[in-house]
Parts: structure tokens; sequence; C-alpha cells
């Protein structure tokens, strides 16, 4: 089954079918990107509600790391807390439009309340790596970082400074194994909880399988939405206000273009 096969194809939680992976090409995500932005120009104040709430979180973590750097790591954790709660509203806006319904806010910010025991574990599990990253920026930092905190200029000098070139390919390097590990883990586990009546280590395990079937069309998608992420940055981070919806929607896409029906089960009932 081709992705564009998978979007004609009935909803699951109507269907009910085994869980598989289509096919895909590495220019797909493109087309999931396209289709975000469709569902951003259909349901603009859903879109930007949610991207003002994330920009504005965004906002809150820079100026935490800037002046009280001792409660970032707090508010880090509270934000991998609520995050997929949040991103679901948006994937539910996208679902309402694939099924010609409105897309009224007050049904996509409680949508994740039916499926708040697979969230939570999911959270949980967000939380669990993130503790482990936060120790493991501490090795890095305690191994590569020799030089001391610059009184002006702040990280930006750091990362510029030549004598810390070991500590920033370093201190990229565990965030690239970090960042990889939470893409493999959440890129459709969070719709697919959303759509189907599953647990969080299924979907968990079935996204970390997308990955694994299909490595070249899963590093697309996610440089893609690394590079329009760090475009939008600029300026203040005004960007992500339209940017984070669009790629919120288009994850719905993805999950709708990857994880299909069973082929055996949609054979037979098509024999039938």
């Amino acid at each position: 089954m081709t992705p564009e096969e998978a979007q004609r194809h009935p909803l699951a939680d109507q269907t009910r079918t085994r869980v598989s992976v289509c096919r895909l090409r590495w220019k797909t995500p493109l087309t999931w990107l396209a289709a975000g932005w469709r569902d951003f120009i259909r349901c603009p104040v859903v879109g930007l509600t949610y991207g003002v709430v994330f920009t504005a979180l965004g906002w809150l973590l820079a100026w935490s790391l800037a002046r009280t750097p001792e409660y970032t790591l707090m508010l880090a954790a509270g934000l991998l807390l609520i995050g997929p709660a949040l991103a679901m509203g948006l994937m539910e806006a996208s679902r309402r439009c694939e099924l010609n319904l409105k897309a009224r806010l007050n049904f996509c910010i409680r949508c994740w309340w039916p499926q708040r025991g697979s969230v939570a574990i999911f959270a949980g599990l967000l939380l669990v790596i993130e503790l482990l990253w936060g120790r493991t920026a501490m090795v890095v930092f305690a191994l590569f970082f020799d030089a001391g905190i610059p009184d002006s200029g702040g990280v930006l000098r750091i990362l510029l400074d030549p004598a810390n070139l070991a500590f920033v390919l370093a201190y990229l390097a565990v965030a690239m194994l970090f960042g990889g590990l939470v893409f493999a883990i959440s890129v459709v586990s969070i719709p697919m909880m959303l759509d189907r009546p599953v647990d969080a280590i299924t979907a968990a395990l079935t996204s970390l399988r997308v990955c694994l079937e299909h490595p070249v069309a899963m590093a697309c998608w996610a440089a893609l939405i690394a590079g329009i992420s760090l475009l939008a940055m600029l300026p203040l981070g005004l960007g992500w206000i339209v940017v984070l919806p669009v790629i919120g929607h288009a994850s719905w896409h993805a999950y709708r273009g990857v994880v299909c029906p069973s082929l055996q089960q949609a054979d037979a009932q098509a024999a039938s």
C-alpha cells in the first residue's frame, strides 16, 4: 500500500485493523508538509492559537536559560509532560479536517483526555529521556569544558570560541543522539494514540519501527523539521507562530501516510 492509498483508506478508529508500515520515498515528507500547510489555512484559529502558545513557552524557556538556569531543567521537564497533549490538538484538527468536520478549538484542546493514560505514560518516557540527557550533558561539561563562563556574550560567545571546539562537537553529538531517539519514538506515536486504541509503548515501538524500516525518508523528515524550525527562529522566534502548527498538522499526515492497515486484512476485506 502506497502513502497515497493509505490517505484514502478509512481511519483506523473505524477499521481497528492491525498496524503495518507503508512504503515511503525520500521526498514523501514534502507532501506531508504541504498537507500541513493546507490544514493550517483551513483552520487558522486553531493553528495560530497553538502557535502563540508554543512560541510563548519557547520564550519562557529561553528566558529561564538566560536568567535562572537552575530552573531550566524543571521547566523543560514540564514542557515535555504537557507537550504531547498540546501537540495532539493540532493533529485532532487535521483529523477532523480529513473527516470533513469543523475543527473547533474546544474539541482540539480536550482531545487528549480520552487517551490521558497513554499520553501520561508517553510523557513519562520523554521525561526519563530528558533526565538521562541532562545527566549526560553534565558529563560532557565536566570532560570537555575547561574555560570559564565569559562575563558577556553568553552562550553565543561560548559556541564561537575556538578553544571550546571539542566541547561544542561533543555536545552536538550527544544532542543529536538524544534528539534522534526522541524523534524516533514520537514521530508517529502521538497521532497514533489519538487515532487508535493502543498503549504508549506499542505506539513508541511502532514509531521506532517506522524509522528503522525507512531511515532515508524519516531522516529527510527530521532534517526538514529541523531546517524550517531554525529558519523560523529569525527574528525572535516569531516564525514559530506559523511553522510549529504547520509541523503539527503535517505530523498527522505523516502518520496517515506511514502507518496503514494490514495488507492481508485489507485484501481479505476487499475479497469479501
